[in-house]
């Protein structure tokens, strides 16, 4: 059959159009697949990027005392309570306790693992591929400046004590850094974990405990989130009031010898970040041994809220000047200002512009920087990493010095000098 002449002269759509149609799905098809392959390349080149990333070795920032540093390790099961965290009933409560100290200049002895290997693996499988071999430095490739178990610097008859604590579910290694430096300058660093608080921990026979989802607070509503707190709170406090007590005991007959009459436990202080800093609070308010304390960048709970504290305190915030609109950063800073007002003489309150929650930690240098520097971009925190542990290594070491040591005051008052980011004084946002 013939096909209708077109008189007009005009092409005819009717005949073009099956070839025409073929060619143009033939052009999307291919503008598809290229921009396919140019995501597939993108991203292949971004996941190389993270590997390469992950498998390169990172040396912390090194102290800025004069001491070496030495790292030992203990676990310490407390006989006298069971754990109200534990899923069933008559379990003791345990710590993992990690210690820097002024050492003896290391001869044979070796470097202290960042994080020793079983606690690595049992966070990898916590904490997933994506996140623990892309977003994650590979923790073994992290160079402390820390030797294992050498002996205690004979400089000093003692050295003041400070205990540390983390925040959270995070590991007191992620505090390396403030730790060594704060034992360079002559100081027993004693930090802890513990099962069903920690994110995940690691016992003495390598048994492997997990933080149940129901013991954090970021996963409850307010209401609940609040009691859970102020239940945890207590825990950690009477953890720490443990912890001291065996110190105690070490100092008066380490049955190794090494930390019989080193620890100078009449000049005892202590620091901690974020749910940490609340620790800290609430033991120097609960157990008069603590003569100083740091809380960074943590909320403060329970009865040290009404009855403020006796001793010499240092507040370090992070920029929390976009949050003012939010109800609950005007309580915390309402508590704040309830504590602040009644300290003795020996306060401080600084804030570090720019600074996010985790610029006081190693997790700044930890994770990959591609996603820090993508968070900085999106002004999560506009401060460089190494910056923020500078600046925070700085003041806790001076206030310490000023307050265990009794160095002088001026000291600490000319810190903010070097440092443009810090304001002193009770925020005002």
């Amino acid at each position: 059959m013939s096909q209708t002449p077109n008189f007009s002269g005009a092409p005819n759509p009717g005949l073009r159009f099956p070839g025409f149609a073929k060619r143009l799905l033939q052009r999307i098809l291919k503008t598809f697949a290229l921009l396919a392959l140019l995501a597939v390349l993108g991203l292949a080149a971004l996941f190389a990027f993270l590997w390469h990333e992950h498998n390169t070795s990172i040396e912390l920032p090194r102290p800025t005392g004069h001491f070496a540093v030495g790292r030992t390790t203990f676990y310490w099961i407390d006989a006298a309570l069971t754990d109200e965290l534990a899923p069933v009933p008559g379990v003791k409560r345990e710590v993992k306790v990690w210690m820097w100290y002024p050492s003896a200049v290391p001869t044979s002895a070796k470097p202290a693992e960042y994080l020793p290997a079983p606690w690595r693996s049992a966070l990898g499988q916590r904490s997933g591929i994506l996140m623990n071999e892309f977003l994650t430095r590979d923790l073994s490739l992290i160079q402390s400046h820390s030797t294992s178990d050498p002996e205690v610097s004979p400089e000093q008859p003692s050295y003041p004590v400070v205990i540390l604590r983390a925040g959270g579910g995070a590991f007191t290694t992620d505090f390396t850094t403030l730790a060594e430096d704060l034992a360079s300058h002559g100081y027993i660093v004693v930090g802890f974990d513990a099962p069903y608080r920690t994110i995940v921990y690691v016992g003495s026979d390598n048994t492997v405990v997990n933080r149940p989802p129901a013991n954090n607070p970021e996963n409850l509503e307010a209401s609940q989130a609040d009691r859970l707190i102020n239940k945890l709170l207590l825990l950690w406090t009477s953890d720490t009031s443990f912890v001291v007590d065996q110190l105690e005991r070490l100092n008066a007959a380490d049955p190794s010898g090494k930390f019989t009459g080193r620890l100078d436990l009449q000049r005892l202080g202590m620091f901690g970040h974020s749910f940490g800093g609340a620790t800290s609070l609430q033991f120097c308010h609960d157990d008069s041994r603590c003569k100083a304390g740091i809380d960074i960048d943590g909320a403060p709970y329970c009865s040290v809220v009404q009855d403020s504290l006796k001793q010499p305190f240092l507040f370090i915030l992070s920029d929390h000047s976009g949050e003012l609109a939010d109800p609950a950063t005007k309580q915390i800073l309402a508590n704040f200002h309830s504590i602040y007002d009644r300290l003795p003489n020996g306060r401080l309150f600084i804030t570090i512009r720019g600074a996010n929650h985790f610029s006081f930690s190693d997790q700044m240098l930890q994770k990959s920087q591609l996603l820090i520097g993508l968070l900085r971009t999106l002004r999560f925190g506009r401060l460089e990493g190494r910056r923020g542990l500078a600046i925070t290594t700085d003041y806790v070491h001076t206030f310490f010095d000023v307050h265990l040591k009794d160095t002088p005051a001026a000291s600490l008052e000319n810190l903010p000098q070097p440092y443009p980011e810090v304001r002193s004084g009770f925020p005002n946002w």
